[in-house]
């Protein structure tokens, strides 16, 4: 596969649905499991699939992610693989945005047709899910299509919010809808007797894709206007050529707002988790950071995953994932939360001068009650603040957070006094 395969992941939009998380940072820039970013894990699949040489496509708040991934992605000086970002630029040919995902591939072409490759795959950055590419490009490869969708069987309730597709007895796809309003029932597909007996009947696209070389660099060249896959490349491409649906049935899903993001998370946390981060078949790698282990003193943990590095003393902790660095004071409650953590430590000496003048210490103070909330990166939580998300709460975007449906998010960096009540 590394000589054969190229990937090339696509770092998302400007991410306007898991705001306020993206508001300085790219979609797989967005801090997952406490320790990870959302882009190592379509670079742990590669990885793990014996692809080694990847691109990501950003364009929007792409510091951050550009620091990680130059942080992150070392190989030998003897090794042809590489993890590089692809920025939008201005040329000569295009002074403009990427205007969608077949845009932004299209505007990169003449980066990526400088390396040999005979297959292309096409990621998002933005998906929680393990799969080994090694099958879906051997099927791609037997099955002389031109392009491959990766395709998941979902309910009717969530095709809705999807590409569906139907295919034939040799699982070539013959038609597809975006979105569908109405009608569902014209699109039911045969997706096996244990998909169906779960009522997923309707054949998703992943948003994950294999192009042959060639094929890819033609279609892309005969109609400049077409400047999505979902929406305009794959519907025409669907009707001249062969196109094959490779159903994947594992767990997989899309980051694609704040809800999805808070239950992905907290998911991680249960018994048998449907993510597994503990196979050491499907490795998820990022920034090593060298940190300390984790100090916890009179907490009762449930059902918790504590990233390296923290100093916990709350009293109890219970669904929750707790990030890097992550400091809590003493007889805090936390339940059903995510805790991004801090990018850094602060020293004695700061810690002393921050107490005398009363000013909160980045973590979260003493005696803080915290209940359906994502505690952003670099906060400073008072002692006595209670935080309590749920359904009684009405959306709305405030100056220290914001509410989406019912979850509490504290901004990057936000001071939020003591005594404070949401």
């Amino acid at each position: 596969m590394t000589d054969k395969v190229l990937g090339v992941i696509l770092g998302g939009g400007q991410g306007s649905r898991l705001s306020p998380l993206t508001q300085t940072r790219s979609k797989p820039a967005v801090p997952i499991a406490g320790k990870y970013r959302l882009v190592d894990i379509p670079i742990s699949n590669c990885l793990n699939s014996g692809i080694h040489r990847m691109f990501v496509l950003t364009q929007f708040n792409s510091a951050s992610l550009n620091k990680h991934i130059k942080n992150t992605y070392h190989f030998s000086h003897f090794s042809t693989a590489f993890v590089d970002i692809l920025a939008a630029e201005q040329t000569v040919q295009n002074s403009g945005w990427f205007q969608g995902t077949a845009d932004a591939v299209r505007q990169c072409m003449h980066h990526i047709v400088s390396h040999e490759f005979d297959y292309i795959l096409i990621l998002s950055g933005d998906q929680l899910y393990q799969m080994d590419f090694k099958d879906m490009i051997e099927k791609h490869i037997e099955a002389n299509a031109e392009i491959t969708i990766a395709t998941i069987p979902v309910t009717a309730k969530d095709a809705t919010d999807f590409g569906i597709l139907k295919a034939d007895d040799e699982n070539m796809i013959t038609s597809f809808i975006e979105k569908p309003k109405t009608g569902l029932e014209d699109w039911i597909s045969d997706t096996g007797a244990e998909m169906q007996g779960e009522g997923r009947n309707f054949l998703a696209s992943m948003g994950i894709y294999v192009f042959n070389r060639e094929y890819l660099i033609n279609i892309l060249n005969e109609n400049e206007e077409e400047k999505d896959f979902g929406k305009e490349i794959l519907p025409r491409a669907i009707s001249q050529s062969r196109v094959l649906s490779y159903q994947y049935e594992g767990y997989w899903t899309d980051i694609g707002n704040i809800s999805s993001f808070f239950e992905a998370n907290l998911g991680l946390t249960d018994e048998i988790p449907k993510f597994n981060m503990f196979d050491s078949n499907h490795a998820i790698f990022t920034r090593a950071r060298m940190l300390p282990p984790s100090k916890i003193s009179g907490t009762t943990l449930d059902k918790t995953i504590i990233a390296e590095g923290c100093i916990i003393q709350a009293s109890k902790v219970e669904h929750a994932v707790l990030g890097i660095r992550s400091r809590i004071g003493k007889d805090t409650v936390i339940t059903n939360a995510y805790i991004m953590g801090s990018d850094r430590y602060q020293t004695l000496e700061e810690i002393q001068e921050e107490t005398s003048k009363g000013n909160s210490l980045i973590g979260i103070g003493d005696r803080c009650f915290i209940n359906n909330a994502i505690i952003d990166k670099n906060c400073r939580i008072g002692n006595d603040v209670k935080i309590n998300g749920g359904n009684h709460l009405e959306d709305g975007d405030f100056e220290l957070y914001a509410v989406k449906d019912g979850i509490v998010v504290i901004k990057k960096g936000a001071v939020v006094p003591s005594g404070t009540v949401i």
